[in-house]
């Protein structure tokens, strides 16, 4: 007979007879040096939900279960490497593949790496967190169908503090993800320091290079690689505010200064490049991780030719620094080869835009957000080449991180007959307005396959959530939960999880998350109660 344990995303583990009690007192356990990082991570991630049910690793005695870290050989029978590239860099993703085995006296994690063995934890971690009193003993296989599982959140436009980037770091590890993204730059906000001889002269937050270095060896211990996002040449107004009389790209034709928005850099310009490198060789420079993001994306009132030199002229300095670079899909349109990849995150159809005032009129969400039919034809005329971006990218050999606003923008507002009435007034306020609401099955329903990538050309998965609308810490994983539980599903096992079976394991995710102090969407398709 095979049952399914909680927290182990829809994979099965043969029985062994009996049950695990998961009342009591737990402690972590490993005798091997090698796993000493990984058991003080295991016993962090646990204090919230054990509380002083945590025991020492030295506590012994029958009523203790223990919760065994372990290496272990490789077996014979492991699956092949996962689909995509190692956020890490290495010429082959590391063996995340795990055993775990449930018995009586508690659960035994064992892989051939570290980084496997604290998958399993998390597995573990949510068994305990998420189950009822018990659980069959029995004995579970698992692995990752995608090497890249990223999160993006967007501290430039919704600022989080140190401790609350901690606090995500803390749910991306317990959903397996292995990758976080930081937006850091953006027309609101320039989150770290500028070179030397440049000041932000407003008083907007920042971290240190010290908080960035400290919050990259934090995720670390979790498996988790940060890759930061400097993005440019476009979404540069606080750049521009810092440093004034920087030129303006070259615009089209009988075009400039007609654009409503803040005009990118041009790279061509001595002074901006000199300022530009300096930036990058920085970030570079106090990244652990192997990438640094270039961004890329919305260059709007810059001329093809000067965007193909911005984005020629970033890669060449990241790379100069000794990183690789990453950038929205739009940098493919200044050409991409085998060691690029490419975030896809948009095209025409994805951003079902009305194509009539009637449609218009059934549009609530976007008419609020002041469209006409004029504004819309504008926008589709201007994203039109974006409906040729992933062609470019997979005939130029290079990967693709697929990031669809489809469904796994999580800054998607919450449908209004899926949100209980006691949140209805923060689900109205959060999220980018112009996104038509949905709600949480939808994000679920995402099926990888549909976008017809060779696994060969794919690099991974990322969900992402802007922060325009994010004030709080709460707001930002209201938006983020229960989505993201869906997307890491996905992520891991390579399909869109069965809503059912989904639906209610989500109902026992809502002890973990209130467990951690985290606010989520309480939705009405999920009875919780």
């Amino acid at each position: 007979m095979d049952v399914v344990i909680p927290g182990l995303a829809g994979h099965t583990a043969a029985t062994a007879g009996g049950v695990l009690s998961l009342g009591g007192a737990w402690r972590v356990v490993s005798t091997d040096p090698r796993l000493t990082a990984v058991g003080r991570a295991v016993r962090a991630l646990l204090a919230p939900h054990l509380g002083d049910r945590l025991s020492p690793p030295e506590a012994a005695g029958a009523a203790v279960r223990g919760l065994e870290l372990a290496l272990d050989a490789a077996p014979s029978d492991r699956p092949g490497p996962p689909v995509g590239v190692s956020p890490r860099g290495a010429a082959e993703p590391g063996d995340e593949s795990y055993r775990l085995t449930v018995t009586e006296r508690g659960i035994s994690c064992r892989s051939a790496t570290p980084e496997g063995v604290f998958r399993a934890a998390t597995t573990a971690l949510q068994a305990i967190a998420t189950g009822t009193d018990h659980i069959p003993c029995g004995e579970a296989a698992d692995a990752p169908h995608y090497a890249w599982r990223g999160l993006m959140v967007d501290p430039a436009r919704g600022y989080l503090t140190p401790g609350e980037l901690r606090r995500v770091i803390d749910l991306a590890a317990l959903y397996k993800l292995n990758v976080l993204h930081l937006h850091l730059t953006d027309n609101e906000g320039w989150r770290l320091p500028l070179p030397a001889g440049h000041t932000d002269g407003t008083p907007r937050p920042h971290y240190t290079l010290e908080d960035y270095r400290a919050l990259q060896d934090y995720a670390a211990e979790r498996f988790v690689t940060v890759v930061p996002e400097i993005d440019l040449p476009g979404h540069c107004a606080a750049l521009r505010e810092a440093v004034p009389g920087l030129p303006a790209a070259p615009a089209p034709e009988g075009l400039a200064g007609r654009y409503p928005y803040v005009p990118p850099l041009d790279l061509a310009d001595p002074a901006t490049r000199s300022l530009v490198a300096s930036v990058l060789t920085e970030v570079c420079d106090a990244t652990d991780g192997p990438y640094v993001h270039i961004g890329g994306d919305e260059a709007l009132g810059m001329t093809a030719d000067s965007f193909a030199l911005a984005v020629r002229e970033l890669r060449a300095l990241v790379r100069g620094a000794g990183k690789r670079p990453l950038a929205w899909q739009e940098a493919s349109r200044a050409g991409v080869g085998p060691d690029d990849i490419a975030q896809f995150w948009v095209d025409v159809p994805m951003m079902d835009l009305p194509d009539t005032e009637e449609e218009l009129a059934r549009r609530p969400e976007l008419l609020a957000a002041g469209y006409t039919v004029d504004l819309v034809k504008a926008l589709k005329r201007f994203f039109a080449p974006t409906d040729h971006d992933l062609a470019r990218v997979l005939d130029g050999g290079a990967r693709v991180l697929l990031s669809p606003q489809s469904h796994l923008y999580l800054d998607r507002p919450y449908a209004s007959d899926v949100t209980p009435p006691e949140q209805a007034e923060t689900a109205a306020r959060l999220g980018f307005a112009a996104y038509r609401p949905r709600g949480v099955r939808h994000t679920a329903a995402w099926d990888p396959a549909a976008h017809g990538i060779p696994d060969e050309s794919t690099a991974g998965i990322s969900a992402t959530v802007f922060g325009e609308s994010v004030e709080t810490f709460d707001d930002l994983t209201t938006l983020l939960l229960p989505r993201l539980a869906s997307v890491a599903h996905t992520a891991w096992t390579g399909r869109a999880p069965d809503w059912n079976t989904h639906r209610d394991r989500l109902v026992r995710h809502g002890r973990l998350w209130r467990d951690r102090g985290l606010c989520y969407l309480a939705s009405t398709e999920i009875p919780w109660h």
